[in-house]
């Protein structure tokens, strides 16, 4: 399974990206995909999760609970994360990642694959 995300770039304080995570796997559907971010000089923190096809239960941590939203559409493959009421603390490089197990955003929580990451600038 191999991840690819897109959509980031530069924002100003109160905008919206979308962001978006596309495999080539025919097996997307049965992983759950998370979305992680690295801000600069902090580890990287997984902020949130959709679970496979069969659930699609979805989860955020509270620093971004009724901003974002995370989804599937599965005849593109593609999970999309969408941001709105972006604010300089939403800044980093963003991560896609694919987990067998289900969703998990604890800190040692273990993903079977990655993507290379898309920047996230968000300017005051």
């Amino acid at each position: 399974v191999q991840l690819v995300e897109s959509g980031g770039g530069l924002a100003q304080a109160g905008e919206s990206l979308r962001l978006s995570c596309s495999s080539n796997g025919v097996i997307f559907d049965r992983y759950a995909i998370a979305w992680w971010r690295q801000a600069p000089g902090k580890k990287r923190e997984g902020i949130s999760c959709i679970e496979s096809s069969s659930d699609e239960s979805t989860y955020y941590v509270d620093d971004v609970k009724g901003r974002f939203t995370t989804s599937r559409d599965h005849a593109e493959r593609t999970v999309y994360l969408q941001m709105n009421r972006l604010s300089p603390d939403d800044t980093g490089v963003y991560y896609c990642a694919a987990a067998w197990r289900g969703c998990d955003l604890t800190p040692r929580a273990m993903y079977d694959y990655w993507g290379q990451g898309t920047q996230v600038t968000v300017s005051a």
